[in-house]
């Protein structure tokens, strides 16, 4: 029987990449939109090509790369910018996902996306699992790892779907606002629940 799909998301800083490494270690085949936004615009990717002829060489780093923090300032400030991105990157990033979806051999699949809700992707699940936690404990995380200002986070919080947009979408919602341990028992719990379900849905 093929895998069915469990969307996973939340907004920076929410702690969904901590749920769904808890989720692999539990042998849950899980694939990342943000590692698949990566591989597609890798040098020698046509869309690192199309990229660089928009906005020009200064967006590449000395090897090759694309500078991620130089194309995100632009985008930020620029919705129409932002748009033609999307629009290049978006039906990429899918059929990548799709082919990684396709060669999971657990009994679901996991496809993390902080963009799940707002980009569509959404409907390659069967289900939604929401990791949601405090604003103010989410910009102290994000804050904290990407050695990034609080104002900089805000953006990115305003960007990102509204967290109601995104609850209202779930079909679980897990509150990530205590310690590691707790997480992983919540994990475990929710896992052991999605083994007994058909197609992402109670029998």
């Amino acid at each position: 029987m093929k895998p069915w799909i469990l969307g996973l998301t939340g907004g920076i800083g929410s702690g969904k990449s901590a749920v769904a490494q808890q989720f692999i270690e539990l042998g849950v085949h899980a694939v990342d939109a943000d590692h698949a936004a990566r591989w597609v615009v890798e040098p020698g990717k046509p869309a690192l090509t199309k990229i660089v002829e928009h906005f020009g060489e200064a967006i590449l780093l000395p090897d090759g790369y694309l500078n991620r923090p130089a194309l995100r300032a632009r985008i930020f400030s620029n919705p129409e910018e932002r748009r033609w991105l999307e629009a290049l990157l978006h039906p990429l990033i899918n059929q990548e996902i799709q082919q990684s979806l396709a060669s999971a051999q657990s009994p679901y699949a996991i496809l993390v996306s902080p963009l799940l809700v707002e980009s569509g992707q959404r409907l390659m699940t069967q289900r939604l699992l929401v990791v949601d936690a405090p604003e103010a404990l989410q910009i102290e995380r994000t804050v904290a790892r990407d050695q990034t200002s609080s104002e900089q986070v805000e953006a990115i919080l305003k960007a990102q779907a509204k967290r109601e947009e995104r609850l209202r979408h779930a079909h679980d919602v897990l509150v990530n606002d205590r310690d590691l341990s707790w997480l992983n028992d919540e994990v475990q719990r929710l896992h052991a629940f999605y083994l007994t379900l058909r197609g992402g849905k109670e029998a």
